[in-house]
């Protein structure tokens, strides 16, 4: 072998297959689903969970460059999977143009790492459906008059919005709205996840308390300066509420726009959210009067899967302006079709759609770049789901496994999917079951969510019993 055959034999590279993607993604969102309750990882995170460099796992999700073999090799096995040769391509002479055609129409970009993990893009610009719609997407479907309210509602001093809905109903791709519109408007913007936030800072109220206002200063440019302008002999609570009207707002000429998603994680610690949500409605009241807190617009998003017994006078989630989500209409959902280019008869497809997930804007989304990219039919989409899940498996697992954590409900659902529409629900129960997203209101009927969910969980549950 010369010493050009010798570079080129030790440049040569390989690729994901359309099959290992596949493959990969769905071992990936399994391990979420039983390992990370649900929750997507970072590129950080799936580079220590594969033991690879984020530069390396970055060449192999672009696919504009090949890795070597022992690579994707350990990225299977990271998640319980063999590498098969119908994984992956090897880039060189003999296959350069079907690898071509392939990179024609897959591409990967990973996200940031304060972000979910992303998957591919297919031809065009239609991505995978996996968290926010991206500001630039032409795939958002407004729901008026939501976004007009909010938008509106921000410019008020002192404002609190209130945006609650179940898991993948479209909060985190309204908020992004929300905070572009502030941008805009020249305010400052601060959005703190609270999945972010470390454990050990949920179970200490003097340690939450110096992590938000760490973050809220971080995003902020500010330098934190915690340990000169926190005085912990005054109380935790006081230290923080001085710390972020003396020092964070009084160097701020323009409103300060704070995002507070995901808040139900401090509902897993009742100790600090009873201090915690008192101390927010402590601000809410003190900008009624106080200028400078006025300068503070407040949103708090949530999905509330878990009951919350809060004192009605100290919690946060009874004033201001409540923003519910809704699903999406039939008119919604052909918009959204003609977007993905998808030619659909008026009142016909759509509606055997939303026959099996109603107007759900996540489950929408996922069937509609499914169609678009040709790889189901409408018929085999749904028969599929009916069947085992189909598509929505992984969205299923999530549900199931919060659903098994609580017997109680388990027993409710149960008789729920069976005898649909003939019980009344305990409200607690109603509650639960609404938050998670499975049940819906037909009047004073309390129904399923969907088709999908009365077949597969009705399914599920009678396995269980058996």
């Amino acid at each position: 072998m010369n010493l050009q055959e010798h570079k080129t034999k030790r440049r040569r590279g390989v690729v994901l297959t359309s099959t290992g993607i596949q493959r990969l993604q769905e071992a990936i969102i399994s391990w979420e689903v039983i390992k990370n309750q649900g929750y997507r990882l970072t590129l950080e995170e799936l580079s220590r969970q594969i033991n690879i460099s984020t530069k390396t796992l970055t060449r192999l999700w672009s696919l504009s460059k090949g890795v070597d073999q022992k690579t994707l090799k350990l990225c299977f096995s990271a998640f319980n999977l063999k590498l098969r040769e119908e994984d992956y391509t090897v880039l060189n002479g003999e296959n350069k143009t079907e690898a071509l055609d392939f990179l024609s129409k897959y591409s990967y970009t990973p996200k940031d790492n304060s972000s979910q993990f992303s998957t591919y893009k297919i031809e065009n610009h239609w991505s995978y459906p996996d968290g926010p719609i991206a500001l630039d997407s032409p795939l958002y479907i407004d729901r008026p008059p939501i976004e007009e309210v909010v938008y509106r509602e921000i410019t008020r001093p002192g404002c609190v919005i209130r945006i609650r809905a179940p898991r993948q109903m479209g909060k985190s791709s309204l908020v992004l709205r929300l905070l572009a519109f502030a941008n805009r408007k020249r305010y400052r913007t601060v959005n703190v996840n609270c999945h972010q936030i470390d454990d050990h800072c949920l179970t200490d109220l003097n340690k939450l308390l110096r992590c938000l206002c760490w973050k809220i200063a971080q995003q902020l440019d500010i330098e934190p300066n915690l340990d000169n302008e926190w005085d912990e002999e005054i109380g935790y609570k006081l230290s923080c509420s001085f710390y972020l009207q003396k020092y964070i707002l009084q160097q701020s000429d323009s409103p300060i726009v704070l995002v507070l998603s995901d808040v139900d994680r401090f509902f897993d610690y009742p100790h600090i959210t009873q201090e915690f949500f008192a101390l927010l409605r402590s601000w809410c009241e003190e900008a009624r009067q106080n200028q400078n807190w006025q300068k503070l617009r407040l949103v708090v998003v949530y999905s509330t899967e878990q009951y919350i017994s809060l004192d009605i006078n100290r919690s946060p989630f009874n004033i201001g302006l409540p923003i519910r989500l809704n699903e999406f209409t039939q008119t919604q959902v052909e918009d959204l079709a003609r977007k993905y280019e998808l030619d659909w008869s008026p009142g016909q497809e759509s509606a055997q759609l939303m026959s099996l997930v109603g107007g759900h804007p996540a489950l929408i989304q996922l069937a509609l770049y499914h169609l678009a990219s040709c790889t189901l039919t409408l018929p085999d989409l749904i028969r599929e789901a009916i069947a085992n899940g189909g598509i929505y498996r992984h969205h299923l697992w999530r549900h199931w496994i919060k659903l098994q954590s609580n017997p109680h409900l388990v027993k409710t659902y149960t008789e729920l999917v069976t005898q649909p529409g003939s019980l009344t629900l305990d409200p607690v129960d109603a509650y639960k079951l609404e938050s998670l997203g499975l049940i819906c209101f037909e009047g004073d009927r309390i129904l399923p969510r969907c088709e999908l969910y009365r077949t597969y969980f009705k399914k599920q549950l009678y396995t269980t019993m058996v």
